[in-house]
């Protein structure tokens, strides 16, 4: 019977900071308490003031495996979420082959069953031709069907009306979905490439992947949902405009259609290409300012309910090419939680905000089975805290298979200090310690 006992931590949950103690006991949380005593055989962890939190759900990656593995794999991008404060993620379909089969589905969990050292779920991918694979889905231990409205970077684009009507209706779990309008995209391309031909400047991006493409195809799939009543929830908010398409009227527990935010769209804009070039070559594009400022507020207004990552590595080598060459997508598991935590030291959000947003939001938007807080009985995904010690990322730092990241350089005020999935120390002052795989998400059907 294994038991762990955090002493004199500064708990942060459910919208409140609290100094007490946490026990843990095989596995879940057994107690919170204000001072419990330790017996016989207890691990003992004195925090003396660090955070301690629930684990953050990142409930969009892309971890590359199977048939992109050149890139990034389940091992090895686990082990750079937990090491960033990330204990569960939910991987999206567009891997090699697409998951749009259930037995490709099946064959993703049974690799992250033996390679995960984080909890994990997999979307099932929907094509214009996969309807009836789609409705195999099992929502007690699926997170959702993706539904790429947009092609991004893959070959899942979805723009067969009859099919989106079709999934829309039928579809009883949560869709999540890709908003780019495919046609406004490539009437942009070739006014790029009549400009520029093929040497197009990285700052033409969010102009190519533009407001007008992201809000046509997001004020699409709002309307199917409103029409059908489907569980909707739109990824990576990019524009301002988008955010007039969130109700934040009702509790998170009653939403239909909900949203979320990425990192990136909250940290970086139009402004960095200068110096970042394609290594923030995202889609949707990171765009202005203004957009970025609107997001942070619509994050703090809960028009946008979640905050997340879209990792999604590539290789240095194909990254350090072209505009039209280099693919989209950047690692950012390791440094998502330690980028909003520096908003809070510069004062634009609180602690008790970014863990609802990176652990309770998730939990409840997805209805995930007794995780993302600190309640006892719930499984033990914690997150140690150090406010004190900075964190600097240097290439030698990255546990990312790619070897490199867009905050190369950056110093964070905070450090995560350990993490843990389902009781088991996974990650302790820089070093990840093998701990078994963790769990497969379950998920509450209503």
């Amino acid at each position: 019977m294994s038991q762990l006992l955090f002493k004199h931590a500064r708990l942060v949950n459910e919208g409140k900071i609290t100094e007490g103690d946490l026990l843990v006991k095989n596995g879940r949380i057994e107690k919170i308490a204000t001072d419990i005593t330790p017996e016989n055989g207890m691990e003992v962890v004195d925090l003396n003031g660090k955070f301690l939190i629930p684990g953050c759900i990142d409930d969009q990656v892309h971890f590359r495996e199977p048939g992109l593995t050149h890139k990034a794999d389940i091992f090895t991008e686990s082990r750079a979420a937990v090491a960033g404060g990330i204990t569960s993620f939910m991987e999206m379909p567009n891997t090699v082959p697409n998951t749009l089969t259930q037995a490709l589905l099946q064959d993703k969990y049974d690799i992250a069953s033996q390679r995960s050292i984080a909890n994990y779920s997999f979307f099932m991918g929907a094509s214009n031709d996969n309807i009836e694979e789609v409705l195999k889905t099992n929502e007690r231990n699926v997170c959702g069907v993706k539904i790429f409205m947009g092609s991004s970077t893959g070959n899942m684009l979805v723009d067969n009306e009859t099919v989106l009507n079709g999934l829309f209706s039928k579809v009883p779990m949560l869709i999540a979905t890709h908003c780019e309008d495919e046609a406004t995209i490539r009437r942009n391309i070739e006014a790029a490439k009549e400009k520029y031909g093929e040497d197009v400047p990285m700052w033409m991006h969010p102009i190519i992947r533009s407001e007008e493409a992201c809000y046509i195809s997001s004020s699409q799939a709002v309307a199917l949902a409103k029409k059908y009543d489907t569980r909707l929830h739109i990824l990576h908010i990019s524009t301002a405009k988008e955010l007039d398409l969130f109700d934040n009227s009702i509790p998170l527990e009653q939403k239909r259609i909900t949203a979320e935010a990425c990192v990136h769209h909250l940290w970086f804009s139009d402004k960095d290409y200068e110096e970042k070039g394609t290594y923030i070559k995202w889609n949707p594009a990171v765009k202005k300012e203004s957009d970025r400022d609107a997001i942070f507020q619509a994050v703090l207004d809960n028009r946008i309910d979640v905050i997340a990552t879209d990792h999604a590595p590539h290789t240095i080598e194909e990254k350090e090419n072209t505009y039209f060459k280099a693919p989209s997508g950047g690692p950012l598991v390791q440094h998502a939680l330690l980028t909003m935590l520096e908003k809070v030291k510069e004062g634009k959000i609180s602690i008790e905000r970014v863990v609802e947003k990176m652990a309770h939001a998730p939990a409840v938007l997805f209805r995930i089975e007794d995780r993302g807080y600190l309640r006892e009985g719930y499984h033990a995904d914690l997150v140690v805290v150090d406010p004190e010690k900075p964190t600097t990322v240097t290439k030698e730092s990255l546990l990312y298979k790619c070897g490199w990241s867009p905050f190369e350089g950056t110093t964070f005020s905070n450090a995560i200090d350990s993490t843990y999935v389902n009781g088991k120390k996974v990650y302790d002052h820089g070093a990840i310690i093998e701990a078994g795989s963790g769990d497969r998400l379950l998920f509450n059907v209503k």
